[in-house]
């Protein structure tokens, strides 16, 4: 009855993940650090995104790998279709894709290191699974080589050049984006260990 009454959160707090991702990823970070312009290599919807490893380990940690699962289906199924309002049909595509396949990936991974120590599972998870998140995210929605998927209306590509990481040889803007959008990722899911590890030895919580 637990798994039964809880699911339901873990499904909203995904499909609010992927949604808000889905959203800020068209804004670059205008701001400079040095002589860093983070618009160059940084969204804001790197922020957001790896809260979704979070909620996809927090279920395979209570209620197993099976459930994750559905919580990851449905997020997908939901989120990507009203992702479509939000966002262009090209990046609701490279971000149903990239999700599905990198939230699998975590939920695979993490099952077999549950036994492990306590951070062992969700940050190895969440660095493989973002590895193969953003590959394949920056990728399809930004490449030049996947602009059919922009159905004739007007071209997403990031493909022209800027210094790569705003200070080094120029190289297209969406592997400067990717590699910083990464970058972020790995930061901010170091933070997910500290609630992770609050959250699951609170079982009150969910």
């Amino acid at each position: 009855m637990l798994m039964l009454k809880n699911t339901p959160f873990f499904i909203i707090a995904m499909c609010a993940v992927v949604l808000a991702s889905n959203f800020l990823v068209q804004f670059p970070v205008q701001a400079q650090i040095g002589g860093i312009n983070l618009a160059d290599i940084l969204t804001w919807g790197a922020f957001t995104y790896p809260l979704a490893f979070l909620v996809t380990d927090l279920t395979n940690r209570r209620f197993g790998k099976s459930q994750a699962r559905i919580v990851v289906f449905s997020g997908f199924i939901i989120a990507v279709a009203l992702s479509i309002w939000l966002a262009t049909p090209r990046i609701a595509i490279a971000s149903g894709c990239a999700f599905l396949f990198a939230q699998m990936l975590d939920v695979s991974i993490f099952d077999r290191l549950r036994a492990s120590a306590w951070w062992k599972a969700p940050f190895i998870s969440t660095l493989l699974g973002s590895i193969l998140d953003t590959v394949l995210f920056f990728g399809i929605a930004f490449a030049p080589m996947f602009g059919f998927l922009d159905f004739g209306g007007q071209d997403g590509s990031l493909g022209f050049a800027v210094p790569f990481l705003g200070i080094g040889a120029e190289a297209p803007l969406w592997m400067s984006l990717a590699v910083g959008d990464f970058t972020v990722k790995i930061l901010v899911g170091l933070a997910m260990l500290f609630p992770y590890r609050l959250v699951i030895k609170t079982p009150a919580v969910i």
